[in-house]
């Protein structure tokens, strides 16, 4: 069965303090404390949404239909946009007090739309909330209600996490109010690749997270808040064991940006990166399976201009140690533009340092997109690799035949279009290689619109995908 991770559209966390007293007989902590002082911080957040129905929006901000996936995917039949009738829908989450004049830090795709959001207070008061700033990038919100005096919470340092660390949520679970759950870090700085949130280096943990939770804070042992709840993974829609917070260094770095500018800025260098593999190492030399393998250069890019090229496995980034790939975008993220960052790449067994100015990162829901169509050259916004002979094999498929999706992004995500999906066809030509592919995706011009033969799991359809036009979806 499928396993998603899911967004969900309410979570909160509170963690264990010092006033933590540890049940003598059980040896296990007691949280009454924790709970008493800093439940009054966290509040329900209720946005009010205007938009067609029976549709959302989909990852590029386009109406979809609310049908399971293989349908979507499949092109489902909607009716045409004249026959969309608005209608109102409601997102319920959680979130938490930040200072005592009523700033409230929720996640975006909470309040994402809403023509009115309502604060509910733990003593049951209730405002109208402005929406101060939000990044979609790092799925943060702030709030701001015309309240003084108010209960906040204790800002902690995330960077400090550690695994079996003991950590607390308070938050609305499918509307049940002020709800406590605990369990421990399971993971830090884990990413899920560029589909999702590639800047945001998530705190993973096994407290009990479900619809509603959303927004809410993730403390630790001290009282302090060190995350915010926004992700489940899942393949039945509630909880399953695995939960993902945002580090609260990461949304506080967000917050002061929005209330000083109204927008995030967020560094860049302008490259794309694969996985090294034992082989890929061994081939380029390494004592090591370690770092990013950079796939391309965008032209005239802070990379491109401080010598960086696709081969090259950067290994460090401003003497941080890259593990592996998806350890780069959140540090280079992070990274003020305008500042220069040491990056150490390993070039065929040779080890240079490299001196890169960093660049602002293009902004709005779209600039994720956007930077990755820039630079895989190919107005789709795919990325694809070959397929095994193993892999081949398990989908019934001949010796050169069909490449895998690795990224999609832009139009192709918009279009149903992920991860692992096989495409057999680009319009009338099969495709059996990175370089058969590319060729025929060439062959498009902007403003047309490219026809795939695509195969998920055992069933193959035809998915359209349209070529955007320069300047489209910018913000």
């Amino acid at each position: 069965m499928k396993r998603t991770l899911l967004k969900l559209a309410a979570l909160a966390l509170l963690v264990a303090t010092p006033l933590v007293s540890v049940a003598a007989t059980a040896g296990l902590p007691d949280f009454t404390s924790i709970v008493e002082k800093y439940g009054p911080t966290v509040v329900n957040v209720r946005a009010d949404i205007t938009q067609p129905s029976p549709f959302s929006r989909g990852p590029g901000g386009q109406q979809q239909a609310q049908v399971p996936d293989i349908f979507r995917f499949f092109g489902f039949p909607v009716p045409p946009p004249q026959q969309m009738q608005p209608e109102e829908e409601i997102s319920m989450g959680s979130g938490f007090i930040i200072s005592p004049d009523g700033y409230i830090l929720t996640n975006d795709h909470v309040v994402d739309g809403a023509k009115k959001i309502s604060v509910t207070l733990a003593d049951h008061r209730e405002f109208t909330a402005k929406l101060v700033g939000a990044d979609a990038t790092y799925d943060i919100a702030l709030l701001k209600i015309n309240a003084q005096n108010l209960p906040t919470v204790a800002i902690g340092n995330s960077n400090a996490l550690k695994p079996g660390q003991w950590v607390l949520a308070i938050g609305s679970p499918f509307g049940f109010d002020h709800t406590v759950t605990a369990g421990i870090v399971s993971a830090v700085s884990r990413s899920f690749g560029p589909e999702d949130q590639q800047f945001t280096p998530f705190i993973q943990t096994d407290v009990p997270i479900n619809r509603g939770n959303s927004g809410g804070p993730l403390f630790n042992m001290d009282g302090q808040v060190i995350g915010i709840n926004s992700q489940i993974f899942s393949n039945t829609g509630g909880y399953m064991g695995v939960s993902f917070a945002i580090p609260i260094d990461v949304a506080m770095n967000a917050v002061q940006q929005l209330k000083t500018k109204g927008y995030v800025e967020r560094g860049m260098i302008g490259v794309t990166m694969q996985p090294v593999t034992r082989n890929t190492a061994k081939a380029l030399g390494m004592s090591r399976v370690e770092g990013g393998l950079v796939a391309s250069v965008e032209p005239g890019s802070p990379a491109a201009k401080a010598g960086i090229k696709p081969g090259d496995v950067i290994v460090a980034y401003d003497g941080k140690t890259i593990n592996s790939v998806k350890d780069l975008p959140p540090m280079v993220g992070m990274t003020p533009p305008g500042s220069i960052a040491r990056v150490t790449v390993v070039r065929f067994g040779k080890t240079l340092n490299l001196n890169v100015k960093v660049e602002q990162a293009p902004r709005g829901k779209n600039a994720l997109a956007k930077m990755e169509q820039a630079i895989s050259g190919n107005g789709l916004g795919l990325s694809v690799k070959d397929l095994s002979a193993g892999q081949r094999q398990q989908l019934g498929l001949k010796v050169g035949e069909g490449v895998q999706i690795s990224t999609a992004s832009g139009p192709s995500r918009d279009a149903g279009l992920q991860p692992g999906d096989v495409i057999l066809m680009v319009g009338q030509e099969r495709v059996g290689s990175v370089t058969q592919f590319e060729s025929a995706v060439r062959a498009y011009k902007p403003g047309q619109v490219a026809i795939l033969l695509v195969r998920r799991g055992q069933v193959s359809q035809f998915v359209a995908v349209p070529v955007p036009r320069p300047g489209a979806g910018k913000q």
